[in-house]
C-alpha cells in the first residue's frame, strides 16, 4: 500500500481555497449583481473579502468554476466551426450550418460562430492582498493557460496581416452576447482574436455540469517568500456573466499542484480499496484451496 499512501499524502499537501460569488444570499456583496444581463453597461462590480489560513508556497493556479452548466449537451458541443477557428478564410465568411442559430446576425457571418463561443465566460477577476488596510494587487498572468497544441495548431487567426486584425475580420460581426468583437479581446497581438487564451480555454468544453477552467497564473517570485502569504485578501469582480436564470453558481478557486496534478485523493483511495479487495479474495481462495483442494476427485467406476 506504499504507493497508495504516497499518493494520498501528496494529495493532502495541496492548498485550495474556493470563493463562491454567485450572490444568491441577500447578505452577499454580489447580490446586487444577481440579475445582471449580458449587455449591462457599465458592468456591475462587487468585492468579496476572505482570509487565507495557510500560505501557498508554490505556483498558484486561479480558476473560475461554474455549476449546473451543461457544456456536454450534444447540440451545444457541435455548435462551432473548427475550420473557421483554424483561420480558414472561406469558413470565416461562410460558417458551418452547425453554428445555427448563431451562424449569422443581421446578414453578417458571426466570428466566432456557434453557441459555445456565444456563451463565453466574461467575468473579470482581480485579486488584492490587504495589509494594514492597504490593498496590494496580485500579479495575474494571462498567458500560458491554454494547451500548446490549441494555441499554436488548432486555433489560428485568418491569414493576412497579423498586425491588423480589424481588416482580417472585416465583413463579420461579433457573437450576439459579446460586448465587443473578437479582434478586441486583448491589446496584445499574440493574445488577440481566435488565439486569445481565455477564449481557447472556454472552447474546450467540459464533460460534467460542474466544472472549473483555468483563468490566471500566479508565479512564485523567489524561494524565500510564499507565492501567497497567509492573511487577508479581497476579490474584485466585474460581474458580467448571468447564471441565476438557470440556477447556476459561480466561484473562484485558488489551488496549487504537484507532479501528480491537482488535489484529488481518489486515486490513492482507489488503490487502497482495490488492493484490500484483492487481499481479501486471496485469503478466501487460499482457505478454499487448503480445505477442498486435496480431496480425491476421481470417481470409482464399477466394472
Amino acid at each position: 500500500h506504499s504507493t497508495s499512501e504516497i499518493i494520498i499524502l501528496k494529495a493532502a499537501e495541496f492548498k485550495k481555497t474556493k470563493i463562491d460569488y454567485t450572490g444568491t444570499e441577500p447578505s452577499s456583496p454580489c447580490n446586487k449583481c444577481l440579475n445582471v444581463s449580458w449587455d449591462s453597461t457599465p458592468p456591475c462590480t462587487c468585492t468579496i473579502n476572505f482570509t487565507l489560513e495557510h500560505a501557498f508556497e508554490s505556483n498558484v493556479f486561479m480558476y473560475y468554476g461554474l455549476s449546473n452548466f451543461y457544456q456536454n449537451h450534444r447540440r451545444y458541443v457541435k455548435s462551432r466551426d473548427d475550420s473557421q477557428l483554424n483561420g480558414d478564410n472561406s469558413s470565416l465568411l461562410n460558417p458551418s450550418k452547425e453554428c445555427e442559430p448563431y451562424r449569422t446576425n443581421e446578414d453578417k457571418p458571426i466570428a466566432p460562430c456557434g453557441a459555445i463561443a456565444n456563451s463565453m465566460f466574461n467575468d473579470t477577476l482581480e485579486l488584492y492582498r490587504i495589509d494594514n488596510d492597504t490593498r496590494t494587487p496580485i500579479t495575474l498572468i494571462k498567458k500560458g493557460i491554454a494547451w500548446w497544441t490549441d494555441k499554436n495548431v488548432k486555433f489560428r487567426n485568418p491569414t493576412g496581416d497579423g498586425n491588423n486584425l480589424t481588416a482580417l475580420f472585416q465583413g463579420t460581426t461579433k457573437p450576439v452576447n459579446w460586448p465587443k468583437p473578437v479582434y478586441m479581446l486583448d491589446s496584445e497581438p499574440d493574445n488577440n482574436g481566435f488565439i486569445n487564451e481565455d477564449f481557447i480555454v472556454w472552447m474546450r468544453t467540459a464533460a460534467l455540469p460542474t466544472f472549473r477552467k483555468l483563468y490566471r497564473l500566479i508565479e512564485r517570485k523567489n524561494n524565500f517568500q510564499p507565492t501567497l502569504q497567509a492573511g487577508k485578501y479581497s476579490l474584485d469582480i466585474a460581474y458580467n456573466y448571468p447564471v441565476h436564470s438557470f440556477d447556476g453558481r459561480k466561484r473562484m478557486i485558488l489551488s496549487t499542484i504537484s507532479w501528480m496534478g491537482g488535489k484529488n485523493p481518489f486515486l490513492g483511495i482507489a488503490y487502497i480499496t482495490v488492493g484490500s479487495i484483492c487481499f481479501f479474495l486471496g485469503v478466501v481462495l487460499l482457505f478454499i484451496h487448503h480445505k477442498y483442494g486435496n480431496r480425491n476427485t476421481s470417481a470409482d467406476i464399477p466394472n
